[in-house]
């Protein structure tokens, strides 16, 4: 309990303090999540919505595989992305490993199939409910599609914010692609973990209660955005 007490009281003087490094670390944390979010939407929503609602053969099979994609253990997608970005991996021409870039894209392919399955499972619901009710009243295909959107704002909301969720929580990934290099690719999750090792558990703590700020204040305000649309 005194742990958690003095955590609370560390977190305060934390962000009180002004330090640029522990900024820095928050910014860096905010841009690389919100960044391979909004990338997983922009592919995963349509993506999403091709797939459930289209009819094509071994539908399921692409389902299954989808979820599966979808609890991918983080440590291996950083292992396969550092081997391909690696100077020995294909893309090694690049320079993207122990990089910000490079992190990204391994949130990225974490993300990606979460935002995917989750609106392909609810289209594949419920598209077929949609397209007769726009079948009924003389709907064309741009329609159907407009009303799906439309009724499956608050899902989508689900699958940002639970991608958004998995990206800033990630610590495997961004730990083995970033490598935790000081005022470069260090991270809230990787100066947790770090903290702990030696011992800090204040600093940990307070770390600790950022991160669920964040995340907190992020969820709030897509809620109130969404929901006071359907008001």
């Amino acid at each position: 309990m005194e742990h958690i007490l003095n955590g609370i009281i560390e977190a305060f003087k934390l962000l009180l303090s002004g330090d640029r490094q522990l900024y820095s670390i928050i910014f860096l944390s905010i841009y690389v999540s919100f960044t391979s979010t909004l990338i997983a939407t922009l592919f995963g929503v349509p993506l999403g919505f091709i797939l459930g609602l289209k009819s094509f053969k071994y539908k399921n099979i692409v389902g299954r595989f989808l979820y599966t994609c979808m609890s991918l253990p983080p440590v291996v997608v950083g292992l396969l992305v550092a081997i391909m970005i690696s100077r020995r991996g294909p893309l090694g021409s690049f320079s993207l490993l122990f990089s910000t870039t490079g992190m990204i894209i391994a949130q990225t392919l974490l993300v990606t199939p979460i935002i995917t399955g989750i609106i392909f499972s609810s289209s594949k619901e419920r598209g077929e409910e949609v397209k007769e009710i726009c079948k009924t009243l003389g709907g064309n295909k741009v329609d159907t599609l407009f009303l799906l959107i439309r009724e499956m704002k608050v899902t989508m909301l689900v699958a940002i914010a639970t991608g958004f969720g998995r990206a800033i929580s990630e610590v495997g990934a961004v730990m083995i692609v970033g490598g935790n290099i000081k005022g470069h690719t260090r991270v809230m999750t990787t100066f947790i973990a770090m903290n702990h090792s030696m011992g800090n558990y204040a600093t940990s703590i307070a770390m600790g209660i950022v991160l669920l700020s964040i995340s907190f204040i992020t969820n709030s305000i897509l809620y109130k955005y969404v929901m006071g649309d359907r008001r």
